[in-house]
C-alpha cells in the first residue's frame, strides 16, 4: 500500500529529515516528503503571503532518478521540478532525495504514470501545481552552458565582511540595462550547516550598481544559513529597497548536492529567466 501525505504532519525543522540518519525506502512512499512553509523566513524581510512582490519559480533537477517498468526493468531519467514561488511551502531536499529513491524498487507501466505520480504528490506537499519533465541521461537539453552576462568576480577589492548587509550595495543616478554574475555566492544549510555554493544572474533595469559594492555584498552570503530558496528572495528584496530598479530579474544555480540541484529565480512581474541552461558545476 502506498502512503499519501498526512495534513496533520509537523512542518518545523526540527522533525526534519535533514541532518538524520534515515533509512533509504525499498518503495514508493510519498509520505517522505516534508514541507516547510515560506513564510516563516520571508516575514523578516516584510514578504506578506498573498501578496507577493515577485514572481518566480524554483527549478530542480534531479540525477539519481529511477524505477522499474512492467517487467521489472529498470529505468533511469533525469527529472525537472518546476516549483512555483507563490506556493506556501518548499520542500526539504533529504526529503525530496528520499522520495525519489522510494521509486527504486517500484513498478510503473509509462513513464508518463511515473510524471503524474510526482506532480500529485509534490503538488500536494507545495500547496501548488509542480511541473515535472523526464529527461534521457544524455539529452542535449541537459548540457551546460554558461551563464549570460559579465561576471564582476575579477574586481580586485578586499572584503572582511562575511554575513549579508545591504549597506555595501550602492547606486549611481545613471540608468542603464544590464546582466552582472558571479561565481562567488556561498551559503550554508540552515540545519546542517553544510556549504552550499552557487552563481548567481542580476539583470536589471535601473540606477546603475557599484560593481564593487555588489560583490561585498554578494559574498557577504559566505557564513549565511538559509535555504536556497530564501537567500534569493533575499537578494531581490535587498536590491529593490537600495537600488529601486524599474525591472528586476535575480537567479541563483546552486551545486548539485545529493543528486538534486536547486536554481531559484525571482522578478519583477514580467520577468523571465534566460533560456534554461545548467552551469559546468551542477
Amino acid at each position: 500500500m502506498t502512503k499519501s501525505i498526512s495534513n496533520e504532519r509537523p512542518t518545523t525543522l526540527e522533525h526534519a529529515p535533514l541532518g538524520r540518519d534515515s533509512a533509504y525506502p525499498e518503495h514508493y512512499d510519498a509520505s517522505l516528503l516534508f514541507p516547510i512553509p515560506r513564510a516563516a523566513n520571508r516575514a523578516p524581510l516584510g514578504i506578506q503571503e498573498g501578496a507577493l512582490p515577485f514572481v518566480g519559480e524554483d527549478e530542480w533537477h534531479a540525477f539519481e532518478l529511477s524505477w522499474l517498468n512492467a517487467r521489472g526493468k529498470p529505468i533511469v531519467a533525469v527529472a525537472r521540478f518546476r516549483l512555483p514561488a507563490e506556493s506556501p511551502s518548499l520542500i526539504e531536499s533529504k526529503s525530496w532525495k528520499l522520495y525519489l529513491n522510494s521509486f527504486n524498487q517500484t513498478r510503473f507501466a509509462t513513464r508518463e504514470e511515473v510524471v503524474s505520480t510526482l506532480e500529485r504528490d509534490l503538488s500536494a506537499a507545495a500547496g501548488a501545481k509542480v511541473s515535472v519533465e523526464l529527461f534521457s541521461v544524455d539529452d542535449e537539453v541537459l548540457q551546460t552552458r554558461p551563464l549570460p552576462g559579465e561576471c564582476i568576480d575579477e574586481l580586485d577589492i578586499d572584503i572582511n565582511d562575511y554575513t549579508p548587509s545591504a549597506d555595501h550595495l550602492r547606486v549611481s543616478d545613471v540608468i542603464v540595462e544590464e546582466t552582472l554574475t558571479s561565481h562567488l555566492l556561498k551559503s550554508n544549510c540552515p540545519v546542517t550547516g553544510q556549504p552550499d555554493w552557487g552563481s548567481v544572474l542580476i539583470r536589471y533595469r535601473g540606477p546603475k550598481l557599484d560593481r564593487e559594492g555588489l560583490l561585498r555584498y554578494i559574498v557577504g552570503y559566505r557564513q549565511h544559513q538559509d535555504f536556497h530558496e530564501h537567500c534569493v528572495e533575499h537578494i531581490f528584496m535587498d536590491l529593490m529597497a537600495k537600488a529601486q530598479p524599474e525591472r528586476l530579474l535575480v537567479l541563483a544555480r546552486y551545486v548539485r548536492r545529493g543528486g538534486l540541484d536547486i536554481s531559484p529565480w525571482r522578478g519583477t512581474p514580467g520577468e523571465q529567466p534566460p533560456t534554461p541552461l545548467r552551469l559546468a558545476r551542477q
